[in-house]
C-alpha cells in the first residue's frame, strides 16, 4: 500500500527557492529583510536577513572570553525585555554585572539567569528554546555535537525564539545545523567573521563593532555603581538587590589578561 507521505506533491523548486531552502550558487539571491535587528548597522547590512535569524538558533563561535560577544548581542537583547520579553541565560560561565546590563538598556525584570551543571545546562537550553515563553536564549554548552545543535536549532523553531549558542572557535572546522555562525578573530583580518548564513553565500568582508557603541565598558559600569550607590563588594553580597554582580566565574576563576577582559565585559 502506497503511504500518504509518499503521494504527497514535491514542492517546487520556485517554492523552495521563495523559502530559502535551497539556493542557486553564484547567484545573489533576492534580499528578503525578515531578521531580528542586531543594532548594528554594519552587521545588518553583511546578513541576507538583515539581522539575526528568527526562530533560529545563531552560533558564536570564540577565541577567548570577552571578545565583546555579550557587546554584540546587548542592544537586540535591550530592546526584547523593554518590550516585555523574557532573555534567559542558561548557566553562563559568569554571572551578570547587573550595572553594565542595566546601562546598556536591558530590563532587569525580564531577565532570567538558570544555574544548572553541563548536562543539566543543555537539556534546560532545550526546554527554554522549546519553551515560547522567551523571546530569546543564550547558552553556553561545553558539549555539543552535530546531533545536539540540531535539536537546539528545532527548538528555536518550534518556540519562535532567537537562540544564541556560545562555543569555542575549534568548532568552527565542524559543521552545524545553525541557521547563522560568526566566528570572532583578532588577528589578521579581525572582527566577526560569517561562516554560515541561511539564504546566500557568507560575506567574506568581517564586522568590526563601533568601539563607541561597547555599552559594557569599565567607565560605564563604574558609572553605572556610582549611580546607584553601591560598592562592588556590595553588589556581590547583595544579589537580591538585582540579577547578581560578577563576583567570580560560575566554573572558576580564570587567569591572566583573559580573564580581566571577560570580566570587563561582562
Amino acid at each position: 500500500m502506497t503511504s500518504m507521505a509518499a503521494l504527497a506533491p514535491l514542492p517546487s523548486l520556485d517554492a523552495m527557492l521563495s523559502a530559502r531552502t535551497v539556493w542557486h550558487a553564484g547567484r545573489r539571491p533576492v534580499a528578503v529583510v525578515d531578521g531580528e535587528p542586531t543594532g548594528h548597522a554594519g552587521l545588518d547590512a553583511l546578513l541576507p536577513q538583515g539581522g539575526w535569524p528568527r526562530a533560529a538558533l545563531t552560533e558564536l563561535l570564540l577565541p577567548a572570553d570577552g571578545v565583546g560577544e555579550l557587546s554584540l548581542l546587548l542592544p537586540t537583547l535591550a530592546r526584547l525585555t523593554q518590550a516585555g520579553g523574557i532573555v534567559a541565560l542558561v548557566a553562563p560561565p559568569y554571572l551578570p554585572y547587573a550595572p553594565a546590563w542595566q546601562v546598556a538598556g536591558v530590563d532587569l525584570r525580564c531577565l532570567e539567569i538558570i544555574e544548572a551543571d553541563a548536562r543539566g545546562a543543555s537539556w534546560a537550553f532545550e526546554q527554554c528554546l522549546r519553551s515560547a515563553a522567551c523571546a530569546a536564549v543564550l547558552g553556553w554548552p561545553l558539549q555539543a555535537d552535530a546531533q545536539a545543535l540540531r535539536r537546539l536549532q528545532v527548538a528555536a523553531g518550534s518556540g519562535d525564539c532567537l537562540g544564541f549558542a556560545f562555543r569555542d572557535a575549534k568548532h568552527a572546522a565542524n559543521p552545524s545545523p545553525a541557521a547563522l555562525r560568526l566566528e570572532y578573530a583578532a588577528a589578521g583580518k579581525g572582527g566577526w567573521h560569517v561562516r554560515k548564513c541561511r539564504g546566500a553565500n557568507p560575506p567574506s568582508r568581517p564586522f568590526h563593532a563601533d568601539p563607541l557603541e561597547d555599552t559594557t565598558t569599565p567607565a560605564l559600569v563604574g558609572a553605572a555603581i556610582a549611580a546607584i550607590g553601591l560598592s562592588g563588594s556590595s553588589l556581590r553580597r547583595d544579589r537580591g538587590a538585582a540579577i547578581a554582580a560578577i563576583a567570580a566565574p560560575t566554573g572558576g576563576a580564570p587567569a591572566g589578561a583573559a580573564a580581566e577582559t571577560a570580566q570587563a565585559s561582562w
